[in-house]
């Protein structure tokens, strides 16, 4: 009975055994499978002479790896078969997507083509156009040739006969002084005048006596001779300078009041030095931006640049407005007029220009310097401009006469800014020989001395009560002086770097400096806060206040103008 329950638990389990251990078929290999078929089908002859030539073939290994191997499965066939598929699927979506970009490449780059292509025809046509305009222009131009060659004609004829017009009037002259040697002669105890020919007699006025003239006059005259015509009052020299030069301007007297100064009051809390921040950035020039100039009234400033021209636009847009070229060198100074319609201006050439913005160019140029021109300044009456130039002088001019009034002698060296006293005929320079000056533009003499920079003076300038001056050197030092006691009050260090310029504030409480180092150095006067503006890429030249304080404006070598607020 124990024996029956054994096998009747082993057969129980067996169904179970089987089904876990399921075999799977090995395919065979090819020879095998050809053997079997031939031994089922009785075929021995054909199964002997397989078997000699497979073997024989093997052993001269004329069979490949793959004829030797297993009879495929159709099950494995079809696996590898659809692997492969599927990787071909995946390559062919790729190849497509890759289609697909080099063809919007290639249409993108048919589009650019064709975009080039149509700039090219309109360059290739504006080229043409510009050659047969310069072919015009070289033809018509090639007309003037003749036509300067009969005027450079015309006027050596001209000044050939101006020659032998004044030989002639000379002699003529000649002529009248040995009558009334005669004359005086004859009545030796009486004065008879004789009036002189037209050109003589404006050759007298303006000094202009030949010496041919001074020596016959002198020889006809007895000797012990003196003409004196007693009908005549002691000659005052201004009424004779009157005289003589008629259209001289006279200077304002010393009595006006600044009305600028509400601008100072105005400004009872100003700002500090640190709170600038660059807010526009304007390209005005190609080359160094070597000056600036604010319009008395309006938000428009005049730039000066290295390029040889002056412009002018609006702030803080930066529209332009207006420009000027006909300084033959680099521009070094600019002012406005008082009223605002007139600008001057100081060149490397020597020379200052007068600009009326009415008729849209120079009006006037002032020549006199023998060296470059640094610094030009406006009187506050309009009428007087003042020059400072590398010839270590200074001067007055006259705008109405047209005519040096004054030159200022007494700087050893050049003299790099000048300032008028707004609203006064005082004079501020400074100088390369470490000096600041002040000088009576009505005189032309030199009213007090600055002695304490140990370097070049690079700029000077008041401030608005016109009470303090600031200036700066070669070597960053600025000084403020205190002009009743003629002594410096204050001095700080913000070098080793040059100052090009230095500038008030209208209240007065901030200096700003034009650094070589690049920067805007901003000084509070109160706290003694010293703080660098950080912005342009080259050398500052110049800087400048806008008329409430709420914009710095700063030039520099990068050909930039960089306002900040």
């Amino acid at each position: 009975m124990e024996d029956q329950a054994i096998d009747a638990q082993i057969m129980a389990q067996r169904p179970s055994q089987v089904m876990k251990h399921s075999l799977s078929d090995i395919p065979e290999v090819v020879d095998d499978f050809l053997c079997n078929f031939l031994v089922r089908m009785g075929m021995n002859r054909t199964l002997d002479c397989f078997q000699t030539e497979w073997y024989e073939l093997m052993q001269r290994g004329m069979l490949e790896p793959k004829d030797v191997g297993f009879v495929p499965d159709a099950y494995t066939c079809n696996q590898h078969l659809e692997k492969e598929n599927k990787f071909l699927r995946k390559e062919l979506q790729n190849y497509q997507l890759v289609a697909t970009k080099a063809k919007e490449a290639l249409l993108k780059m048919q589009r650019e083509r064709d975009f080039h292509r149509m700039h090219h025809k309109r360059v290739v046509q504006e080229k043409n156009r510009l050659i047969n305009d310069i072919k015009r222009l070289k033809t018509h131009y090639a007309s003037y040739e003749p036509m300067l060659r009969q005027l450079n004609e015309k006027y050596e004829t001209l000044l050939r006969q101006k020659m032998l017009t004044s030989l002639e009037r000379d002699r003529a002259v000649g002529q009248i002084t040995g009558l009334r040697a005669t004359l005086q002669s004859l009545e030796p105890g009486s004065n008879i005048q004789i009036s002189m020919a037209r050109g003589q007699k404006c050759e007298k006025e303006n000094g202009l006596e030949g010496t041919s003239q001074k020596a016959l006059k002198e020889a006809k005259k007895p000797k012990g001779y003196l003409e004196v015509n007693l009908s005549d009052p002691p000659k005052d020299p201004g009424k004779e300078m009157r005289r003589r030069y008629p259209k001289d301007s006279e200077f304002p007297k010393d009595i006006q009041v600044n009305p600028y100064l509400a601008r100072a009051k105005e400004c009872v809390r100003p700002l500090k030095s640190g709170v600038y921040r660059l807010s526009n950035t304007l390209k005005v020039h190609d080359l160094a931006v070597s000056c600036l100039a604010l319009h008395p009234r309006k938000d428009i400033v005049v730039t000066g640049s290295d390029d040889r021209l002056w412009k002018m636009w609006a702030f803080p847009n930066g529209n332009i407005i207006m420009k000027g070229e006909g300084h033959t060198d680099w521009l070094s100074g600019c002012c406005f007029h008082p009223s605002g319609t007139k600008l001057v201006t100081s060149s490397g050439d020597t020379t200052v220009r007068i600009w009326d913005f009415s008729k849209g160019g120079c009006i006037l140029t002032l020549e006199g310097h023998s060296y470059a021109a640094w610094d030009c300044s406006w009187h506050s009456c309009g009428d007087f401009v003042a020059s400072a130039s590398m010839d270590k002088t200074s001067k007055v001019w006259d705008l109405n006469s047209e005519r040096c009034r004054y030159t200022l002698r007494g700087h050893k060296d050049s003299v790099n800014s000048i300032e008028f006293l707004p609203f006064s005929n005082i004079i501020l320079t400074s100088s390369a020989d470490k000096t600041l000056s002040l000088w009576d533009a009505r005189t032309g003499l030199c009213a007090q001395t600055f002695c304490g920079h140990l370097h070049s003076c690079n700029h000077a300038t008041f401030n608005m009560k016109g009470d303090t001056i600031v200036s700066c050197d070669s070597y960053g030092v600025l000084k403020l002086w205190d002009i009743r006691r003629g002594a410096p009050m204050v001095s700080i260090d913000a070098g080793p770097h040059p100052g090009n310029q230095v500038v008030f504030d209208p209240s007065g409480h901030i200096v700003a400096l034009a650094s070589n180092d690049g920067t805007v150095k901003t000084l509070e006067l109160k706290s003694g806060q010293l703080c660098s503006l950080l912005g342009h890429e080259d050398e500052v030249q110049s800087v400048i206040f806008d008329h409430k304080a709420e914009h710095l404006i700063s030039g520099g070598s990068d050909g930039t103008v960089r306002i900040w607020n």
